[in-house]
């Protein structure tokens, strides 16, 4: 059996999403920003909602494996190499080493 961990980032106040709806997320700097790709590099798969997944696929452009900045290299390379797995029931495709389920989530992460 697998272990879940979930780990989202929010605002001291418990927000993932501003006023507006969007949630586009802040990069992390320096020590916080190692220690989510050091996380990325122990998950096995990613599960997430479309979303998240929207707004996590800036790290696959390929812009990001030629970054200036070595700590986000490192952290697009993790993110490409893990699997995910997306929940959607709207998209119609996802990208790169990632699988579209529409079932049941639950039932997916039991599988796992």
């Amino acid at each position: 059996m697998a272990r879940i961990v979930y780990s989202m980032l929010t605002s001291l106040d418990g927000c993932i999403e501003g006023p507006d709806g969007n949630i586009g997320l802040p990069v992390p700097e320096g020590e916080l920003h190692r220690h989510f790709n050091d996380e990325m590099r122990r998950t096995s798969t990613v599960l997430c909602g479309r979303r998240m997944y929207d707004a996590m696929r800036f790290w696959d452009s390929p812009e990001r494996e030629t970054a200036d900045d070595e700590v986000e290299r490192d952290f697009a390379h993790a993110w490409r190499e893990t699997p995910k797995i997306v929940f959607s029931t709207t998209l119609g495709e996802v990208g790169l080493n990632a699988r579209l389920m529409r079932g049941d989530a639950e039932a997916v992460a039991r599988s796992l």
